[in-house]
């Protein structure tokens, strides 16, 4: 079986985010079992960005299109100096980290800007009711470390995306917990001939509180509001289905939906923690997009919810490759682990249109709970909107050996979460990214620039 195309004009772009100089574990996530259970460990910022970008290249080697989004300013000092912190930079930066145990300075110096999954929400131009490509830059306001990346997201977009004729970059959507919204993460795609549907995945709503089930253990981030209002941003409303998160799900750590599910084109894996009322989803999605839409599901019995969270099989790449079959890009985790690896393996033996399984090593990333699908935005684009990029943002042989030539220059290969505090590491990485939007021909799209 191959996928079932609409508006072939349309080809995807994943554009994966650069790892950052300042990646850390700081222990941040509340939800994330790795992100948690990593807190305070050594990382590696070097290998971290060298292996998103060895991703880069594999994936290039598969024949699809693949862009890069930059890391943030980090530590952030304009974040520091509004909760009060004063004086010099360098000053700034240590009394930052005597207070609450370095929080405030971790919360600043965070590189989860890498995850650009939570970047954005994309409804490509071919479904989007006024012919433009829509892009909704996630606020992220249910963790305040991530909260921080709206304001650059935004700018990066606009600069990127910068035909308003053909793009549509939005303000990310108002503070709150009432439109809490993580982005891309609680966000799928699906396509055949028959139709579109982009399922909305949530976990709480703000205005029906009491009507819905909650999680007990972990914050559920993404309201039923912010994807609703969502939709209507980016014009899709006609081919939005909403579908709330198994709380369980999320109480067992899938703290976004692509921890449990993924789906590209005509296809849906997903585990039966993923979302409530698992059969009734399936069967408004079957209506939305017919009989060609497939779903395969991986029951608790076969694959633990705690294997799941810690291998990330889902959280893997679901990509449509040049012939019309699919591949799956999962962590070397997956490989690793014989629940997961048999239900990857199952889900390339059947009928379904997958023809590959591919392990690639991301484990910087997955220490801090970020897996292959973490790392990716999808944009679906036509050829002239490619052409109308207003950046050097799609990755060729050239600008992936440039790229590794500018970590290996400006990359630290060790960072503990005590060198955070080092005016040094942020000398160092302002004047990397610096360098990096001259690169890829950006402009002035940080704080420190402008």
């Amino acid at each position: 079986m191959h996928v079932d195309e609409v508006n072939v004009s349309v080809r995807e772009t994943n554009f994966d985010g650069l790892v950052g100089p300042t990646h850390n574990y700081g222990g941040l996530s509340a939800g994330n079992v790795a992100s948690m259970s990593h807190g305070g460990a050594t990382s590696s910022p070097k290998q971290a960005a060298l292996q998103g970008l060895g991703k880069m290249r594999f994936n290039r080697s598969l024949g699809l299109s693949q862009g890069v989004l930059v890391p943030h300013e980090r530590p952030h000092l304009p974040f520091l100096q509004s909760i009060g912190f004063t004086g010099s930079d360098e000053e700034v930066l240590a009394k930052a980290a005597t207070v609450d145990g370095g929080h405030p300075l971790r919360l600043a110096s965070s590189a989860a800007a890498m995850w650009t999954a939570n970047a954005a929400t994309i409804a490509p131009s071919v479904d989007a009711a006024d012919g433009r490509l829509h892009l909704l830059p996630a606020n992220l306001h249910q963790m305040m470390h991530r909260a921080l990346e709206a304001d650059t997201t935004t700018r990066v977009l606009t600069s990127m995306f910068g035909d308003d004729e053909k793009f549509c970059v939005h303000d990310a959507l108002p503070g709150g917990g009432h439109y809490a919204d993580e982005g891309a993460a609680n966000h799928t795609r699906l396509a055949t001939d028959d139709g579109v549907a982009h399922l909305f995945a949530w976990g709480r709503s703000a205005f029906r509180a009491a009507d819905v089930k909650q999680p007990q253990v972990h914050p559920a981030r993404q309201t039923l509001e912010a994807s609703q209002a969502a939709a209507r941003l980016l014009d899709v409303d006609e081919h939005a289905v909403f579908w709330q998160q198994d709380p369980q799900g999320i109480d067992d750590g899938a703290f976004h939906t692509d921890v449990m599910a993924v789906g590209n084109g005509h296809l849906l894996l997903y585990h039966e923690r993923a979302f409530v009322d698992a059969d009734g989803l399936m069967s408004t999605l079957r209506k939305k997009l017919g009989d060609t839409f497939v779903a395969v599901e991986a029951t608790q019995a076969e694959l633990p919810a705690s294997d799941a969270v810690a291998s990330y099989p889902f959280n893997s790449q679901l990509v449509t490759l040049p012939d019309g079959s699919m591949a799956i890009i999962a962590p070397t985790d997956a490989e690793e682990n014989a629940a997961a690896h048999a239900f990857l393996q199952k889900v390339k033996d059947l009928d379904v249109g997958v023809s590959a399984v591919h392990y690639l090593d991301v484990k910087q990333s997955m220490r801090n709970g970020g897996g292959p699908a973490c790392l990716r935005l999808r944009v679906a684009m036509t050829p002239a909107e490619e052409q109308a990029l207003t950046a050097r943002v799609l990755v060729d042989d050239a600008l992936n050996d440039e790229l590794v030539a500018w970590v290996e220059q400006h990359y630290r290969d060790a960072l503990h979460p005590s060198d955070l505090q080092d005016p040094q590491l942020w000398r160092e990485s302002l004047a990397a990214l610096d360098e990096l939007t001259q690169i890829l021909q950006l402009g002035s799209v940080y704080d420190f620039q402008c």
